[in-house]
């Protein structure tokens, strides 16, 4: 994964209202830390970080963050979103480095047409819509597949069916359940009652 170049300056107003004035004037107040370095508060355009975390890595992009002229390799840890519009209001980045192993979290992306449960009138359940990794910066993928297209009705996919990159570890219960293939309703139903129902009385003798 090549670095994505983000230019970031340090900031000397801290607050609330200073991070307001930012971000009305079209920047994003941060932080900066990890491996030794003091945290360091900084601002960035807008644009440039929306452009830098909506490449296929996602928000788990590995960048090269200038500050003042001192290249740092980092990713974005943490997000803070505005409630309603989801626009950036405050990001803290972690300074990593390209041998060490960090934790991310991956979307699973379900491809495939799983004609074998919606022709029987059943169902697709996707339980599991991101999994918690390890893997070193690089090696982060950018999303975890499953193929779907062999789905059968009562078919579980478990964290453990999925198929890891080499160097990716899921740092979950790889029995959780991720996809699950539902009968119909009106069959679930049916077997509902059905259990439900008290049994016949013998005939008496």
């Amino acid at each position: 994964m090549a670095e994505i170049p983000l230019v970031a300056d340090v900031r000397e107003e801290r607050g609330s209202r200073a991070s307001r004035r930012l971000l009305h004037s079209g920047r994003i107040p941060g932080v900066v830390y990890g491996h030794g370095l003091a945290p360091v508060a900084v601002a960035m355009d807008a644009r440039s970080l929306r452009s830098a975390l909506s490449t296929d890595a996602g928000v788990n992009a590995l960048l090269d963050l200038d500050i003042a002229g001192a290249h740092h390799l980092a990713i974005a840890r943490e997000l803070q979103r505005h409630p309603v519009r989801q626009t950036v209001l405050h990001v803290d980045f972690q300074v990593v480095r390209r041998d060490e192993v960090v934790t991310a979290d991956v979307a699973v992306n379900l491809v495939g047409e799983p004609l074998g449960v919606t022709r029987a009138g059943g169902t697709v359940e996707h339980l599991v819509l991101s999994v918690p990794i390890k893997a070193k910066p690089a090696d982060i993928p950018t999303q975890l597949e499953y193929d779907v297209s062999e789905l059968t009705i009562g078919d579980t996919v478990h964290l453990r069916d999925l198929v890891l990159p080499s160097g990716v570890t899921v740092e979950a219960d790889l029995e959780t359940a991720v996809v699950v293939a539902h009968p119909p309703k009106g069959l679930v139903e049916e077997e509902a009652e059905a259990e439900a129902a008290p049994g016949e009385a013998a005939p008496e003798s």
